[in-house]
Formats: structure tokens, C-alpha cells, sequence
């Protein structure tokens, strides 16, 4: 798997690996080797390099991934560092798991929280914005480790090995919500979740209200989306829970219907039927980091 991470500045390296490793891991294949691309603005100071390339190495030792080749080079082609990671892992083909096979009556499980990536980059990237808006300096340093939550191998290869799934995911861009629409789009079939179940953290919740941003649609590596077999659900559950992974059955899987994910709550029922979901704090990103706007 090939992933650009354009993202961050701050977690470039470390991004640079869990993204693409967890896109391999909910395959239920073990990540083995990286190939990395570092493309840096010309006037990208060598501590810089250093830094990012620190962080390529230690999370790639910290997941036993080996870093095997890449290139690194200054253009004027982008505005800010960009790595680009391809990610390989071998396993049997016969045992790979698909995202496009999650079947009628599976439930939807989560692990962690929703919202994760995007709670490590506003706590990294804005630190001093949300100072100033008065969010304290504890909320700030414990949501800055959100980027250690962001691996989802773990709890990936886990439920693999023991067949409780039919179909997993890693949501990204577009955040949950978007990655319960491509795992329904990829299956054919329709997902109900509900909104009351999707567990979100104090601090996530915090840092997103500053910026009037939507915890369902920002990036959310980090949580593991998982097709569950029914009649394994609770299994499911405690195995991962045994192992130190917080999971919650957030949906179910259904038929196909004139919409790919539909949000139940106690105020009210909303449809996604476009595939595609736009990322608020992407768009924030874009504009702050091009100048278009300040905070």
C-alpha cells in the first residue's frame, strides 16, 4: 500500500508509518518492510530532516517494520514536507481480509475512540491557538500523545487470527464517518450506526469544539472499523478488551438501501449516500498552511 501523508508537519515521520501499516494490518497482514519518499521545501533546515527521518526510524523499529529503501529530495513542487510511504507485507492469500465482504448481520465494532489523528495534529500543530483560547495545558500535553493510539496492528491481527471478521477498515481522511460509507460502498450493503454509541474522549471533544469541527468527519487513524461475525461480537469484544484495546459495537450491516450510512440519534436521522466526505480539518490545514488564513 502507497499513502502520501500531507496531514501534519509536526508527526510527518511517525504518520509516515502507522498510516500505511495500519492499511496493510486490516488486510490481517503483518507490515514488514517500507519504502519511503521525503520531499522537502527548499529552504527545509537539515535539523528538520533529521527530525522527520528520527521519527521514520523509531516508530519503524517500534512496529518491527524495516525501512528498505525511498528517496529524499528538495523541490519547489509542494508547500510543506510530504512523505510518501509504500508499505508491503506477504501472508497467505487465502486468509486476506477484505473490505469489500462485510455481510448482511455482521455488527460494526470500533476500537478506541473516533477522531484520535485529528486530536494528536491540533494538539501538535495549534498548541499556542489553543492556549490562548483557553483550553488547559494538561488537556493539551495528554491529547499531544494521541499519535501513540494512531496503530491499529494490534487489534487488526488479532481479530484476523481468530476469524471473527469478514471485512475491516481503517478510517482516514473524512474521518469514521467516511470510512463506514467505503466499507459499505466496498460491500454493497448499507451500515446503521448510532450516534450515542461512538465513544469520544474528553480531550477530542474539547480541542474539536474550539474549532467547530464534527468528531464523525475528521481524520481518524487509529480507529479500527471491523466487520464482526455476529455470533462473535461479545468474543470479539473481550478478547480485545483482555489485551488493553477499549471496543464498542457502534453499528450493523444491512442490505443495500438508497443511502451507505445512515446516523441514528435521539435528536435526529441523517443519510450519507456519497462515498465521498469532505474533511473540515484537512481544509483547515490547507488554508493555514498556505497562508490563506490565520488563527
Amino acid at each position: 500500500h502507497t499513502d502520501p501523508i500531507t496531514g501534519s508537519v509536526d508527526l510527518l515521520g511517525i504518520l509516515g508509518i502507522m498510516v500505511p501499516s495500519n492499511d496493510i494490518a486490516v488486510r490481517g497482514i503483518k507490515p514488514s518492510w517500507a519504502s519511503i519518499t521525503i520531499l522537502l521545501t527548499p529552504d527545509t533546515e537539515e535539523s528538520e530532516i533529521d527530525r522527520i527521518t528520527k521519527q521514520l526510524h523509531d516508530t519503524a523499529k517500534e512496529l518491527e517494520i524495516m525501512i528498505i529503501g525511498g528517496h529524499t529530495e528538495y523541490t519547489d513542487a509542494v508547500k510543506r514536507p510530504v512523505v510518501v510511504s509504500t508499505m508491503i507485507g506477504v501472508g497467505d492469500k487465502r486468509k486476506i481480509i477484505s473490505t469489500s465482504n462485510a455481510q448482511v448481520g455482521d455488527l460494526v465494532i470500533l476500537t478506541k475512540t473516533i477522531g484520535i489523528e485529528a486530536t494528536a495534529i491540533i494538539a501538535r500543530e495549534f498548541r499556542e491557538f489553543l492556549e490562548k483560547r483557553g483550553v488547559s495545558r494538561n488537556i493539551i500535553e495528554k491529547a499531544s500523545r494521541y499519535y501513540e493510539k494512531i496503530s491499529v496492528m494490534k487489534e487488526a491481527l488479532l481479530l484476523a487470527s481468530y476469524g471473527y471478521v469478514n471485512a475491516m477498515h481503517d478510517p482516514t481522511e473524512g474521518g469514521v464517518l467516511a470510512g463506514l460509507a467505503e466499507l459499505a460502498y466496498a460491500s454493497n450493503k448499507s451500515i446503521i450506526v448510532y450516534r450515542n454509541s461512538l465513544p469520544l474522549s474528553e480531550e477530542t471533544k474539547i480541542l474539536l469544539s474550539v474549532f467547530h469541527l464534527d468528531p464523525l468527519r475528521v481524520l481518524s487513524s487509529g480507529s479500527l472499523l471491523a466487520a464482526v461475525k455476529k455470533r462473535y461480537a461479545h468474543e470479539a469484544l473481550d478478547l480485545l478488551r483482555q489485551e488493553g484495546v477499549e471496543a464498542t459495537i457502534i453499528g450493523e450491516v444491512i442490505d443495500k438501501r438508497d443511502y451507505l450510512v445512515k446516523i441514528v440519534s435521539e435528536e435526529k436521522t441523517e443519510f450519507i449516500s456519497n462515498i465521498y466526505v469532505e474533511d473540515p480539518l484537512i481544509e483547515l490545514f490547507n488554508k493555514y498552511y498556505s497562508g490563506e488564513m490565520s488563527l
